[in-house]
């Protein structure tokens, strides 16, 4: 007896020096972090405000970021099952804990050490995860923790429950963009909150625990999972009854993707403007009701777009199919639900298996039928919801084939037949280069259950595909240097890395121009000057190189007009050797090249250097402005929500051949801008841009005079193993750029000519359309003379034959030496002058 007394004095002892321990802990946490937490009392005042806006110069919108909260959720006009929703799904002890719950910390403790680390319950009440969501980072830290629970302890004694939970419902991600129960309502079901049915709400409060893993609409299966068992807690807690509880279990998944449509797409002219908004303005960006207006044109940035999804398109009918994008897709939800994957719904499932069965009801009410196709499509069509459309390309799902024909499924156009048409080309993609045989039937090319693309013609529906290619688009104002328009790439949605400013690739010939102007300015050359198309064997990069020609073909003495639009390797070799690499470094800085990012070998003249698409247009920009160094900008100006004056205007730097000599700015539609200083001299640029008419045509630009312009001129560019496709030209008004190629730095197996320039000509056909020619004025100091083509030499008046060619004035060829007739000299009795009017 004694003992056991001994036992439970001990006992009672340890009990409570360990919660002597507990409390001394607490206060010295408290003591500890209480200086460095953020003040509670700021929450009070919280405004949630309108999310960032992108435009387009003439105010389309092009996109929009961040929180839309222009009218925020009070606690009273959130329906009363919805809060019960989220107390049964996150926290059923909130109106009676004092912000933290020592029975979910103690169950997420005992969870944390059976599970080796994974937490499957969590232990944040909704006043510590308001704490963390409103005033603290979401770093993983036992630090962040407590620093979390002591901020919401004084949370619980500054604002009521209402409030806290007012500030949760308003604040928490749903996924899909989604911030609060207001903006989630409208993103999945298009309805106010008073609208919801009771399945919604509870999917709803699904949602915090994973916005992306528990998606409706990305995760159909695991968030009818996560619903009915949030609906199963209301029913133990007492929220509903059994009615509405048999009721809600069977309903059907409702959520479809509803969002505001931009006006204009650019959406990665739209990201670019997001990422300047938060560099300057921080994450207020979001909710600050800032206003990006950008400097794109609407219709030229409509054109650019469509231009370079067609020409990928028209690039990937040429080489082939690469097969389905998914296969053996279940038809019904039934089948996706005994397919899925239970990870991460232990919580849900281990509770009582009333959930999985329930589950599984609501997945067969989900059954639907589409005339035409037999059984129940369910899940085709929600696959089909989530799989988003890339440019014209549709999602579509087989139903069946049948020998030269396939039946698709799709969303919006309902059951389509391919016909034989619109099928044959799908050729097995073997290489670059290498297609298979035409495929012997559909069955051949996908089967039942696949999920492929599909494209409307002006013949009907097509079979297609993301194309293997990627590329980009970009137009600049070459006066100001304004961005027209830009598209980085084929999709945004398939992927957000802008090719236009952040592919650095090869420029390949579309880089030779600017080496033949330093030539023609710096080096004394001129248009006439011959240079030898020969082989050559060099050390450069590290060892021995011989270049070559793309044909493997050399035609010695050549002109350089001719070396430039026939775009021979061997004569822009021997110009830069001649020029000399330092001379034309320094050169190549006024076009915005930095000398520390260009090769320092000859193999710069053949375009060696790595530079994006936006590089290379800003470049050509100076070509087509006169030689006036502009740089491209996007931003016109910010303004912000209830303010009068913009909080930022940019104010560019501009061409102006026109004005005088001298002056330090100019008038452009009534505002006042500084002028750009000119970098090149007129004459050398004139010489140089009549050089590039050549390109079009007589050279490899010559599919630009589908146009029926005289006033464009331009440069293709290939580089090694075609890996990259460049076309850039341009006229006094506009400049355009394109990269055709792939993102791993395979082949493309097409020239510049073939796959970058049709999408150039697709363009700048709509972009000039009904604008009248514009060729630059020939510069004071421009002569012409007629020349021996073969030796570049001047032609006396008398020497027959010739060609025309420009030159600066004082920098004209030698002479031609007259060849000596004897015959002529004895019959003329003029010995020693070659011509029988020397003896007059």
């Amino acid at each position: 007896m004694k003992l056991f007394r001994r036992l439970l004095t001990s006992a009672l002892w340890l009990m409570l020096s360990l919660s002597a321990a507990g409390v001394l802990a607490v206060i010295g946490a408290a003591l500890y972090f209480a200086p460095g937490l953020p003040d509670v009392r700021q929450l009070q005042g919280y405004e949630l405000q309108i999310p960032l806006r992108i435009y387009t110069r003439n105010d389309k919108l092009i996109g929009e970021f961040g929180e839309e909260r222009r009218k925020p959720v009070d606690f009273e006009t959130v329906p009363k099952d919805m809060v019960q929703a989220f107390l049964a799904a996150e926290d059923a002890r909130f109106f009676e804990h004092p912000g933290v719950d020592p029975k979910g910390l103690a169950r997420a403790a005992v969870e944390l050490i059976a599970s080796g680390g994974d937490i499957q319950s969590g232990g944040s009440t909704i006043t510590m995860q308001v704490a963390r969501n409103y005033l603290l980072t979401l770093d993983q830290t036992f630090t962040r923790k407590i620093r979390e629970i002591l901020l919401s302890l004084q949370m619980e004694q500054i604002l009521s429950k209402q409030e806290i939970f007012e500030l949760y419902v308003n604040k928490i991600y749903l996924g899909n963009r989604s911030y609060g129960v207001a903006a989630a309502a409208a993103t999945y079901y298009d309805k106010p909150l008073a609208e919801l049915s009771l399945a919604e709400k509870a999917m709803i409060a699904g949602l915090p625990k994973a916005p992306s893993a528990l998606n409706p609409l990305a995760n159909p299966e695991r968030s009818l999972i996560r619903r009915n068992w949030i609906l199963y807690r209301m029913r133990e807690l007492g929220y509903i009854d059994q009615s509405a509880y048999d009721q809600a279990v069977k309903q059907p998944i409702t959520a479809r993707e509803h969002t505001a449509r931009v006006e204009v797409e650019a959406s990665y002219v739209a990201e670019m403007a997001r990422q300047f908004a938060v560099e300057r303005f921080g994450d207020k960006a979001y909710t600050g009701g800032y206003q990006v207006i950008t400097t794109l044109d609407s219709d030229l940035q409509t054109e650019a777009r469509q231009a370079l999804i067609q020409g990928l398109i028209e690039y990937d009918l040429r080489h082939g199919w690469r097969g389905a994008e998914q296969t053996d897709i279940p038809p019904s939800l039934v089948e996706a639900q005994d397919q899925t994957q239970k990870e991460g719904l232990e919580q849900e499932l281990g509770e009582s298996p009333e959930v999985i069965e329930t589950a599984r009801q609501a997945a067969r009410s989900s059954q639907t039928q589409i005339s035409g196709v037999e059984g129940d499509v369910s899940n085709w069509l929600k696959v089909l919801e989530r799989t988003p459309e890339l440019g014209p390309l549709k999602p579509a799902i087989v139903v069946s084939t049948d020998e030269r024909q396939m039946r698709v499924l799709t969303e919006d156009a309902g059951l389509v037949t391919l016909d034989w048409d619109g099928l044959k080309w799908a050729r097995d993609y073997k290489s670059p280069k290498w297609r298979g045989e035409v495929p012997a039937n559909a069955a051949a090319i996908a089967e039942r259950g696949s999920l492929v693309r599909i494209i409307e013609t002006d013949d009907g529906w097509r079979l297609s595909q993301q194309p293997g290619a990627e590329g980009a688009i970009v137009a600049l104002d070459p006066q100001t240097g304004a961005i027209r328009a830009l598209q980085g790439g084929f999709s945004f949605e398939s992927s957000r890395f802008n090719r236009a400013t952040q592919a650095q690739r090869q420029a390949g010939s579309i880089f030779k121009p600017f080496i033949y102007l330093a030539a023609l300015q710096e080096g004394n050359m001129t248009a006439a000057t011959v240079v030898n198309d020969a082989p050559v064997v060099m050390s450069d990069m590290g060892g021995s190189w011989r270049p070559e020609n793309a044909e493997g073909e050399f035609r010695g003495p050549t002109r350089l007009r001719v070396g430039l639009y026939q775009s021979r390797n061997l004569v822009s070799i021997r110009v830069l050797q001649t020029l000399g690499l330092d001379k034309a470094l320094r050169f190549l800085e006024h076009f915005g090249f930095a000398a520390d990012r260009l090769p320092h070998g000859l193999s710069l003249a053949l375009g060696s250097a790595s530079l994006s698409p936006l590089e290379m247009a800003n470049a050509y920009a100076i070509l087509a402005n006169g030689g006036f160094k502009v740089s491209p900008w996007y931003i016109q100006r910010v303004e912000k929500t209830g303010e009068q004056q913009p909080l930022l205007e940019y104010t560019p730097q501009v061409a102006c051949r026109d004005c005088r000599e001298g002056a330090e700015e100019t008038r452009i539609d009534g505002k006042t801008y500084p002028l750009a200083p000119r970098v090149v001299d007129p004459q050398a640029l004139y010489i140089l841009r009549d050089i590039m008419r050549d390109v079009i045509e007589r050279g490899t630009g010559r599919g630009a005079l589908d146009l029926e312009r005289s006033d464009i001129v331009g440069k293709t560019g290939t580089t090694n193993e075609q890996r990259d496709a460049w076309f850039s030209g341009f006229n006094n008004r506009l400049v355009a750029t394109v990269w055709v190629g792939k993102d791993n730095n395979e082949s493309t197996g097409e020239y510049g000519s073939q796959a970058a320039l049709p999408i150039w000509k697709l363009f700048m056909r709509q972009a000039l359309k009904d604008t009248p020619e514009a060729v630059p004025e020939r510069p004071e100091g421009i002569v012409t003379a007629r020349i021996d083509p073969d030796t570049g030499r001047r032609l006396h008046d008398d020497q027959t034959g010739g060609v025309e060619e420009i030159f600066r004035e004082g920098n004209l060829p030698d002479y031609e030496p007259r060849r000596i007739d004897s015959e002529l000299e004895d019959s003329s009795g003029s010995q020693g002058t070659g011509t029988y009017e020397a003896i007059f």
